[in-house]
């Protein structure tokens, strides 16, 4: 399902699309941005509804697809090419520093480091500042090098890691595989002996680190993971949660990727999502409280009624 603040920096995104290309057909558009033309329409005629303050009190974008070919004009003040929000280039910058420190010629990386800030202005100036105090934290910086020296020198390394969703600090020997910076934050993706399969350990949530006298051994059939897509992507082997959110719990479907959402009226919604660990799904049903239902599987929801039961009978 596409929020309301995806569809509008996608109909940001589209309108200088068409018009630096002065026409493009509703397939080619369709294609580009990953949408039926049946979405590309609705869009269009969203953005024809645009009002613009100038030199007009109201003076709609003059646009046409008809015969199948987008044309925009009189569209000036939102035909430019959106730049980076502070997010964005934050996460951005923390990566291209992290990719800099890496061994080897870092020039080109460090002269894109420089382009951004310039072009970013004062809110990249701003967001720059954020980016050196996330890669340049004590212990952020710290683990990176060890880590780094420890691929370097082909040893394995033990963490003592936490896990949030199980508030606990587990122990773990890791193969480094590569150091990644992913949505904002540094990880690293190695072959944990633990789960004997490839994990990613966030640097922040490291809470010491050991390079060990044990030669780094990754299996040939580890693969690195693609996060192009982003950090949480669900897969088939994970377990299929069913959930009914009341309107007040609708924002869960922002925040967790989803594998269907239906509309339920009234604004509930009915969410189904995959993931390797409910538990963290039973503190979220918890904590929403009558604005959502574990409809399944079954055994997760005797599992929150019997928690709920249990957090009540404290208070008598």
């Amino acid at each position: 399902m596409v929020t309301s603040s995806e569809r509008l920096r996608r109909l940001l995104a589209l309108v200088p699309y068409v018009v630096r290309r002065k026409s493009v057909s509703l397939s080619e558009a369709a294609a580009a941005f990953g949408m039926t033309e049946r979405e590309l329409i609705d869009d269009l005629n969203l953005a024809w509804c645009v009002e613009l303050k100038a030199p007009e009190p109201y003076c709609p974008i003059d646009l046409s697809y008809e015969g199948g070919e987008i044309t925009i004009s009189q569209a000036e003040s939102i035909a430019r090419p959106l730049r980076l929000a502070a997010d964005e280039a934050n996460a951005l910058l923390v990566a291209l520093r992290m990719l800099a420190e890496v061994p080897g010629d870092s020039s080109a990386v460090a002269r894109l480091i420089a382009k951004i800030e310039a072009a970013a202005g004062a809110s990249g100036a701003a967001s720059s500042q954020v980016a050196t105090i996330q890669s340049d934290s004590p212990n952020v910086r710290d683990l990176a090098a060890k880590i780094t020296a420890a691929r370097t020198a082909g040893k394995r390394i033990h963490l003592r890691y936490y896990v949030p969703s199980r508030d606990e600090a587990t122990e773990r020997d890791v193969d480094p595989m590569r150091l990644l910076a992913v949505e904002g934050h540094a990880y690293v993706e190695g072959w944990c002996r633990r789960a004997e399969g490839v994990r990613l350990f966030r640097l922040d949530r490291v809470l010491d680190l050991q390079v060990l006298d044990v030669p780094l051994e990754v299996p040939d059939e580890a693969e690195a993971r693609d996060v192009d897509a982003g950090l949480f992507q669900a897969s088939e082997s994970d377990e299929r949660v069913e959930l009914e959110l009341a309107p007040a719990a609708r924002w869960v479907v922002e925040d967790w990727p989803c594998e269907s959402v239906t509309e339920l009226g009234e604004g509930r919604l009915r969410a189904v999502l995959r993931t390797p660990d409910t538990r963290w799904v039973r503190g979220l049903a918890l904590r929403l409280g009558e604005d959502a239902r574990v409809v399944a599987p079954a055994r997760l929801a005797d599992e929150v009624r019997a928690a709920a039961v249990e957090a009540l009978a404290a208070y008598t």
